[in-house]
Formats: structure tokens, C-alpha cells, sequence
């Protein structure tokens, strides 16, 4: 672990999915998934991932309406919150991004933007007024490149690639047969594109809490 979690609103929605996946899913299906967070973990990722007081790279990506936003155009707006989820796939990614959602006004209160990135290929299932009904900024980072500047990027182990590309077809999803993914990060970054705030966890089902997210941004006035 490395970071200070509050265990909070959203722990507590990501802890039913918990539940009712290990109660699902097979001693053995379980087992390839718990060694997968184990080898993130000893990947030497969460060491080697930018941290707090790191400058964040800029990038420039599409959204999902096709227009390039860029991290220190945002800035120049107030702090970024930057989150990255595995796709419309993951379950955990979409309580997460649900919950997000909700907290919109709250992150707004204190002048932040919040960018959520995904090395899924753009969502042809999503139709126009569904993007543009979307009150954050989803931007598609293919290949995982924004990702890898970030350090956040591993590479998903041969057992759980496979039940990934078996089950959802992750190759199609993502565009390449990488097998690589991006830790569920969330940073803070300040107006100077200095990183204030660090989420970084190998397991994707733990997820930064909004209370902490706020406390990071309180924090910048």
C-alpha cells in the first residue's frame, strides 16, 4: 500500500462487487486473479510510478466528442484531478466512475477539473447527446501512452490476459495485443503541474475516495 486510504462512500459500494465476485467466481478463477495483483505489486510499479511533488507530463488527447484537450490547457483553469480507469469492461471502473459523477459539484466547489483517462478505444457504443451529457472529460489514451509517462502501465499476467481476451475480447477493446493496463491512478494536480495528491494501489479493486480527493484540493487554497 501506498498511500493512506479512508476507507469511505465509495469503499463501501466497490466492497458489495467484493463480495459478490469472489462468491462468482471459482476457486481457480480467483486464485489467477489474486496472483495477478500480486505480481503488480512486486513489478516494482508503485515504486517507480510518479509520486507526490513529481511534475506531471503534459499530453494532449482526444475526448470522446474527438476534441484534443490538453492537461496544461485544464490547468491553466485550477487543479486537475487525473484518474485513470481499465474500460467500460470493469465493473470496479464503472461504481468508481458512477461515484465520481456524484461528486462532481464538490470537486467544482474547489475549482478542479477532473480528467478520467482509458486505453479502451473510443466507445463507438456511446451515441452523441450520451457524450454530451457526460459532466467529466473521458479521454482515450490508446496504446496506454499517456499512461506509460506516468509510469502507472504493467502488464497483465499470461492467466488473467487470457480470461480477459476469452470473456470480453480485451485485444478488440484496447486495439492491440499489448496486454498492458494502467493501475486504477488517481493524482491531484496542482495549477503549477506539480502532483499534490498520489492513489496508486496493484489492486485495482481499491480505489481513491472522493472525501480524499477533496482534502488534497482544500489543500491547494
Amino acid at each position: 500500500m501506498e498511500h493512506n486510504k479512508s476507507k469511505g462512500e465509495l469503499d463501501a459500494l466497490l466492497e458489495v462487487k467484493r463480495k459478490s465476485g469472489v462468491a462468482k467466481f471459482t476457486k481457480e478463477k480467483n486464485k489467477i486473479y489474486t496472483d495477478g495483483i500480486t505480481s503488480v505489486d512486486e513489478s516494482g510499479i508503485l515504486e517507480k510510478a510518479l509520486n507526490i511533488g513529481d511534475k506531471a507530463p503534459n499530453f494532449t488527447l482526444k475526448n470522446a466528442l474527438n476534441k484534443p484537450v490538453s492537461l496544461y490547457d485544464e490547468l491553466k483553469n485550477g487543479p486537475v484531478i487525473l484518474t485513470w480507469y481499465r474500460g467500460g469492461w470493469c465493473p470496479y471502473c464503472n461504481i468508481t466512475l458512477h461515484y465520481l459523477q456524484e461528486k462532481l459539484p464538490e470537486f467544482k466547489i474547489q475549482g478542479a477539473t477532473l480528467l478520467a483517462l482509458t486505453p479502451e478505444l473510443p466507445d463507438n457504443s456511446l451515441n452523441t447527446s450520451e457524450k454530451n451529457n457526460l459532466e467529466f472529460t473521458v479521454l482515450s489514451d490508446i496504446g496506454n501512452t499517456v499512461g506509460k509517462s506516468y509510469g502507472v502501465v504493467f502488464e497483465l499476467t499470461e492467466e488473467v490476459a487470457s480470461i480477459y481476451q476469452a470473456g470480453f475480447g480485451l485485444n478488440e477493446k484496447n486495439g492491440d495485443t499489448s496486454n498492458e493496463l494502467p493501475l486504477a491512478a488517481t493524482y491531484v494536480i496542482d495549477e503549477n503541474g506539480i502532483i499534490t495528491y498520489a492513489f496508486l494501489d496493484a489492486d485495482y479493486k481499491e480505489r481513491a475516495e472522493a472525501s480524499d480527493i477533496i482534502t488534497a484540493l482544500k489543500a491547494l487554497k
